[in-house]
């Protein structure tokens, strides 16, 4: 499904990516870990098209994307969540989410009073459908500025899944939850993959990390310095000494 092949990502002498190779399998969650500073969030700029990479290329569905802009990475299926939140603060929660949904629709074809009110019962269904998803079917009409930091996360995920990407790219999203709220990230998570979206998880809580991936490729000084599944992972001693400084067989 995704190929990343041989990027490297420079910002003058600074290697954020170095000749890094991923591949991704469709209907997988692959979790992306590593130090702060290893490139994860670079890599998931490459992706989406924020960043252009100083070398290689990002295939997806067999069709190098590198050199295309964001929006239309958006159109061919890949979509993502923020680190810091990115939320439209003035705009209602159901507001939110209808731009989101409406955001890959061919405008050109299309006018804003028909996209509004022509095609409401199906826009409102798919958001009624996001609204249960997030558990914000009572927060609706409520601006996203007042929600509750978790609310907020819940959101900003629901807005991703409203674009009906086939690739979710996920950059640190339980960042600021409490031990419950990750759980029912977890919960969340897998969920999408029984719809069929493939998900590129990149972590730092542990627990969610092991529990929900699949394979989990290791990132240090934008490269990738180990790739298995969570089990093959937490026994690598290459792992333990980029998070710990030693292995255990020291």
């Amino acid at each position: 499904m995704l190929k990343i092949k041989s990027i490297s990502k420079h910002f003058g002498g600074v290697k954020a990516l170095n000749e890094l190779d991923l591949e991704v399998g469709e209907g997988d969650i692959f979790g992306v870990i590593g130090p702060n500073g290893s490139g994860k969030s670079t890599l998931i700029n490459v992706i989406c098209g924020i960043f252009q990479p100083t070398k290689g290329d990002v295939v997806f569905y067999g069709q190098t994307i590198s050199g295309k802009p964001t929006h239309q990475r958006l159109k061919t299926g890949i979509a993502r969540t923020f680190q810091n939140i990115r939320l439209f603060p003035n705009l209602t929660v159901w507001q939110n989410l209808w731009v989101a949904r409406n955001s890959v629709e061919d405008i050109k074809t299309e006018s804003s009073f028909y996209r509004w009110f022509g095609k409401s019962i199906i826009v409102k269904k798919e958001i009624e459908e996001m609204l249960e998803f997030s558990n914000l079917e009572n927060r609706a009409d409520e601006l996203a500025s007042s929600l509750a930091f978790g609310e907020q996360r819940r959101l900003e995920l629901a807005r991703a899944v409203a674009t009906k990407p086939r690739l979710l790219l996920l950059d640190e999203p339980a960042a600021g939850m409490n031990k419950d709220e990750i759980r029912d990230l977890d919960s969340r998570i897998r969920s999408l993959q029984l719809q069929g979206i493939t998900i590129i998880l990149i972590e730092h809580v542990m627990e969610l990390v092991m529990g929900v991936t699949d394979r989990i490729a290791v990132l240090n000084f934008g490269s990738k310095i180990a790739e298995g599944n969570p089990q093959e992972i937490q026994k690598n001693e290459a792992v333990q000494e980029a998070y710990l400084g030693y292995s255990e067989d020291d």
